[in-house]
């Protein structure tokens, strides 16, 4: 059976959903303040080899850039954020669009990961990245939800 990542067009596939992701989140008033303080200069890059490793894909983001406790550190410590969250989603939905990726049942699956890691994996630190554990690892998603670890 072909993995989420491969019916998302694989690398590609990921990387034009983070761009459109990216931009759509940059124009948003509420959801851009999670980028005032600056980005990384290759953060769709990243964002779509991070995407790719959790949906089916190689591993490119744990060999290079970290592992999941440094994902949710960087996402952690800012409080409680549910408009922002919602916001977020509703951009991801839109990028969904703009990419090319409206089939379903894949449409509704990257829906659910988006969300699911949203409100729940990087939101379970908001008071401080401080309680994030050392070395987790990027949590899987398949068609059928969360993988087991």
């Amino acid at each position: 059976m072909q993995s989420v990542y491969e019916a998302a067009g694989g690398e590609a596939g990921l990387l034009r959903l983070a761009h459109a992701w990216h931009e759509r989140v940059m124009a948003d008033e509420i959801v851009s303040h999670a980028f005032s303080h600056g980005y990384h200069p290759q953060h769709t890059e990243r964002l779509a080899a991070y995407w790719a490793e959790a949906l089916g894909g190689p591993a490119v983001y744990s060999q290079r850039y970290g592992d999941e406790t440094s994902v949710v550190r960087m996402h952690s410590g800012n409080g409680l954020h549910e408009e922002m969250d919602r916001r977020a989603i509703a951009c991801f939905d839109d990028a969904l669009d703009a990419a090319g990726l409206t089939a379903e049942p894949l449409r509704q699956v990257l829906h659910d990961y988006f969300a699911h890691s949203t409100t729940t994996t990087m939101a379970q630190h908001h008071e401080s990245a401080d309680t994030v554990p050392d070395g987790l690892s990027i949590p899987r998603w398949s068609w059928n939800g969360p993988q087991p670890s």
